[in-house]
């Protein structure tokens, strides 16, 4: 597996303590070719929930010893997630990720008011570290799955997400851009509000280190070009490290445009809960697989 893209990640990740992965319902191929990978670098140690015949058939067919990882089987889907996130609970693993289930029982397993593993009060979003051939360095990028309209106490808890991600990552004052469509704040365009007020509680000391700014278009968050033209100087402009995006369809549009038009590195994972958790899609490849799995037990 080429790691290139994203060595810097993997030294990290490397360099930690090894963390116990559970894989909710790991069948599929894809899903067990990443854990494997992640286990030989020595990123990750394994439990595997789910069908033991389908998890032993799977490995049969990419030539994986099943034996050398933990199986516990488990009859459904349901019961597979309910097992993994159990694990959790009880500390036996640190990490967990999605397998072949639907997002929505999943989701339903982690947040179960009595069994699950998301704290009172505490929010979920989703996590993204992309690096785009086009960009001078990696983006961290939130919320682009999760949550449809962040409210501004919802983008305080994401900003905090998105800079500790950052630190974790070595960027010792991260650069972290309130997106909206003009520099302008206008009541006619609410995140440029949002941006506004979040850019005055960093003014007001309340983010750990990093430079805040916004409202910011997405030209002159990543291009100094874009910045020097309308003339903003700033810290981030041009040099963001970090994008909150104003509401889901924005921060998704600009996810699946990178993923579709350019040939960019992924990595994702879901913050708020206790543990790291690694929601993969069926489309993911075995590489986004495993930048995630690697993500997550850099934050881990």
């Amino acid at each position: 597996m080429d790691e290139d893209d994203f060595s810097f990640l993997f030294e990290i990740a490397k360099g930690q303590l090894r963390r116990h992965l559970v894989v909710a319902n790991g069948v599929d191929m894809h899903s067990l070719e990443a854990v494997v990978m992640a286990v030989k670098m020595g990123i990750v140690t394994v439990t595997i929930t789910g069908d033991e015949k389908l998890i032993v058939a799977s490995c049969q067919k990419l030539n994986f010893e099943s034996d050398a990882y933990q199986i516990i089987h488990c009859k459904t889907e349901v019961e597979a997630a309910e097992k993994a996130v159990e694990m959790v609970r009880s500390g036996k693993a640190n990490l967990i990720m999605k397998g072949l289930i639907s997002t929505d029982l999943f989701m339903k397993a982690i947040l179960n008011k009595e069994k699950g593993i998301l704290p009172p009060g505490t929010l979920l979003t989703h996590v993204t570290l992309l690096k785009n051939p086009m960009y001078h360095k990696p983006l961290l990028i939130s919320d682009v799955a999760i949550i449809p309209l962040p409210d501004l106490y919802q983008k305080k808890q994401i900003t905090t997400y998105l800079i500790e991600a950052a630190h974790r990552l070595g960027i010792q004052q991260p650069r972290v851009a309130f997106i909206a469509a003009t520099e302008k704040v206008t009541s006619k365009m609410p995140a440029t509000i949002d941006a506004q007020a979040l850019k005055e509680m960093w003014e007001n000391g309340e983010f750990a280190p990093s430079f805040c700014d916004g409202p910011m278009a997405l030209d002159v968050a990543l291009d100094k070009g874009s910045a020097e033209i309308k003339n903003i100087h700033s810290e981030v402009a041009g040099n963001a490290d970090c994008l909150l995006f104003p509401n889901i369809e924005a921060g998704n549009v600009f996810y699946k445009t990178n993923t579709k038009l350019s040939k960019v590195t992924i990595a994702a994972i879901v913050m708020g809960t206790t543990v790291p958790t690694v929601l993969s899609s069926r489309g993911d490849t075995t590489k986004t697989k495993l930048n995630s799995i690697a993500l997550a037990a850099m934050l881990g």
